[in-house]
């Protein structure tokens, strides 16, 4: 919608040649947009790429977002029976899969809480100050609870891995019977550093739980998507434009930040047009709560979005080299 309302604000004649691609697989890897690059990039060769989909350093400041990370996500089953055993008669020689997989993803971590898989990369000290009562504000952590991990809070959300167990198949606490369970399922998201290949992180992450299997039970690792992070230039005469653009609606400077989350289809646009300088602006600003129940925009700091895109094509129509509207 911010690209909606800069077309609107330019009465649907903006000064530069604009192509809108609709992406609806971002949220499950893209597996068609290889495909439909190569077919159509001719359509789509372009100077800038504008994608409005991170978020701002904080309400009233704007910013670029020049880092993310990349993504694995996948699915790991620990058996150890072939079928259900009461808890009284066989509990104690005999392990479970539900126990077997508290062990199995505590492995994952050090008693830090630094990632402990061998073969994961990371990036430390980006020289970006994230002051730590920023960080508790924003993420509503509780009071008395420790952040996790080592280094800069900045390389630790925007440049080093991070490992999160998103899900759990498992009897629910409320029908749970005496019971050892054979198996148990659990979905893990990893975020890995933005240069990192994902296939490789997966193999990593697959080679550690394989051979951290407690008590020898059975442990499958299965991929589910995975995708690319990507590292932005900051130089460059459209990375100024839009710059300006923000620093104009905003009234105030911009700031350069990395984001810890993965938008994959980012590092195929670059691959695809490599001399297209690519904007990763931000929409959301802390309190977004994206992906949860309460996901939310702030209206003022939108408006300011729309005015920023469309301060941005006023720019970029000025710039020799950028093609003119056709």
């Amino acid at each position: 919608m911010a690209h909606v309302a800069a077309l609107r604000a330019q009465d649907g004649t903006p000064p530069v040649s604009i192509r809108f691609f609709v992406e609806g697989e971002e949220e499950v890897g893209s597996e068609s947009l290889p495909a439909l690059l190569s077919r159509y990039a001719d359509r789509l060769e372009c100077d800038a790429i504008v994608i409005a989909d991170s978020a701002n350093w904080a309400i009233g400041t704007p910013s670029l977002t020049t880092t993310l990370r990349g993504n694995v996500r996948f699915t790991v089953t620990t058996r150890a029976l072939d079928h259900g055993l009461h808890s009284g008669l066989f509990g104690g020689p005999v392990p479970d899969g539900i126990t077997a997989m508290c062990r199995l993803l505590a492995t994952l971590h050090t008693d830090a809480g630094d990632v402990a898989v061998e073969g994961l990369t990371a990036t430390d000290d980006l020289g970006v100050d994230y002051p730590e009562d920023t960080l508790r504000t924003d993420s509503g952590i509780l009071d008395g609870v420790d952040l996790i991990g080592t280094g800069s809070l900045a390389s630790r959300l925007w440049t080093k891995p991070a490992i999160t167990v998103v899900g759990i198949d498992a009897p629910a606490v409320d029908v749970a019977a005496n019971l050892l369970s054979p198996s148990c399922r659990a979905k893990v998201s990893v975020r890995i550093a933005p240069e990192q290949d994902p296939h490789q992180a997966f193999e990593a992450l697959k080679v550690h739980l394989e051979s951290h299997a407690p008590w020898g039970v059975h442990v499958e690792v299965e991929l589910e998507d995975a995708g690319a992070g990507f590292t932005a230039s900051t130089q460059g005469p459209v990375v100024a434009a839009a710059n300006a653009a923000l620093e104009a609606a905003w009234q105030t400077d911009p700031t350069v930040v990395g984001l810890g989350a993965s938008i994959p289809f980012i590092s195929e646009f670059a691959e695809t047009f490599p001399d297209a300088a690519i904007l990763i602006t931000g929409v959301e600003d802390p309190d977004t709560r994206a992906h949860g129940p309460d996901e939310s925009l702030h209206l003022a700091e939108f408006e300011k979005v729309c005015l920023a895109e469309a301060l941005l094509l006023d720019q970029l129509g000025r710039l020799d080299d950028v093609a003119p509207a056709s």
